[in-house]
């Protein structure tokens, strides 16, 4: 690996970890790869065999293809994949040109992974060391993330992709198909008549994320107005719907989705991450009924975002960390819920040095009313301009 850094470690640590510690070896990987796990990212060198001494538990491997220089050196999509590693396991990683992509299926065959760790000694010079400086800061990102709910989130197909592989909703096989769908040979009229020439498409078939579906309507059937009205204000009855659908035995499992959620966003440059991980913090923000009940799920869902913010890097969340924007609204309204009569007294004081960090760190002032932050429109003279 180019670029990299290592802790300065006692060799007698470093060799237990050597020993102790799973090893991915991942063969052929083109020079010039983006490649990382978990926190750190590198790119490929001439001799990078894969990574070593890596602590037992839940990783997260991604990598992006890059053309050579001669080819223009563009950086393909990025590709993640959750892992669990355990103690003193090799996975073993064949470079796929054709798919760009890792193929893990020689790890099935017993043979060559017991020939890997016979000559694992020989390959150590080629395998580039776990990077411990961010250690602490992976497990912060995912100490809620379970093996049994990453594994639940993730595509069917094991691969976590930056943009979604999508095919046509019909498939045109025959000359009667195509016949029906609208022609193309003449001008568009308007931009409407652009898009409904464009043909259907859909995500392929497990590739999906499987993130939690939150319903649309908040309210149970057959409710009145003023109930329809107070679920609109208090969104309980859909955080308690989502649970008792997705994480009934585990509630607290929820605070694992929200960070798969964000460490799919913030590592694996997936869009649908940042939204699912926005409409996670909105349901749970404004449930003030949940907020009495659940004081657990909360506590867990301030240490969570506590870490969770301290990560966003400023050129990355430009909206997010501005004074007028969806989380200050939302916390805002959190902040209030939780400062209201019945919710616990641990509670009440976790969200109130919250409160203070953030405001603090990103000058943020939770009791202004941010309708008063809105931008002035302003009336010109007649026949003046702004230059």
């Amino acid at each position: 690996m180019a670029s990299s850094t290592t802790v300065n470690m006692d060799p007698d640590v470093a060799l237990r970890l050597f020993e102790e510690g799973a090893t991915l070896v991942l063969l052929g990987v083109p020079q010039g790869t983006e490649l990382g796990i978990d926190c750190k990212s590198w790119q490929v060198g001439p001799r990078f065999r894969g990574v070593k001494m890596i602590p037992p538990g839940l990783h997260f491997l991604h990598y992006c293809s890059v053309n050579s220089p001669s080819c223009g050196g563009q950086v393909g999509p990025k590709t993640g994949l959750f892992l669990t590693l355990k103690p003193r396991e090799i996975l073993l990683a064949n470079w796929d040109p054709k798919e760009e992509d890792l193929d893990f299926s020689a790890s099935k065959n017993e043979e060559e992974v017991s020939r890997i760790r016979a000559t694992l000694r020989d390959l150590d010079p080629y395998l580039g060391p776990y990077p411990y400086e961010v250690m602490r800061k992976w497990v912060s990102l995912t100490d809620r993330l379970s093996e049994e709910v990453a594994k639940n989130l993730q595509p069917l197909s094991g691969r976590i992709c930056a943009f979604s592989d999508v095919i046509p909703e019909i498939n045109f096989r025959h000359t009667k198909d195509r016949a029906e769908q609208p022609r193309n040979d003449t001008a568009c009229q308007s931009m409407r008549e652009g898009l409904d020439r464009l043909p259907r498409m859909k995500q392929r078939e497990g590739t999906e994320l499987r993130f939690s579906v939150i319903p649309k309507k908040t309210y149970p059937p057959g409710a009145t107005p003023a109930e329809i009205t107070q679920c609109s204000l208090d969104l309980s009855y859909a955080l308690e719907t989502v649970l008792a659908k997705n994480h009934e035995l585990q509630p607290l499992n929820l605070l694992g989705e929200i960070q798969f959620a964000f460490v799919c966003f913030l590592l694996g440059d997936v869009y649908e991450g940042f939204e699912h991980w926005k409409c996670l913090l909105a349901l749970l923000c404004r449930s003030e009924e949940a907020m009495h009940k659940r004081t657990e799920l909360y506590l867990g869902l301030i240490a969570v975002l506590y870490h969770q913010l301290g990560e966003i890097p400023p050129d990355y969340f430009v909206d997010i960390v501005s004074q007028n924007n969806f989380l200050t609204s939302t916390l805002q309204d959190f902040f209030q819920f939780a400062s209201g009569p019945g919710v616990d007294s641990t509670l009440r004081k976790r969200a109130e040095k919250f409160k203070a960090h953030l405001t603090k760190t990103f000058r943020w002032d939770f009791d202004a009313d941010l309708e008063d932050c809105a931008p002035v429109v302003v009336e010109l003279p007649e026949g003046e301009t702004v230059d």
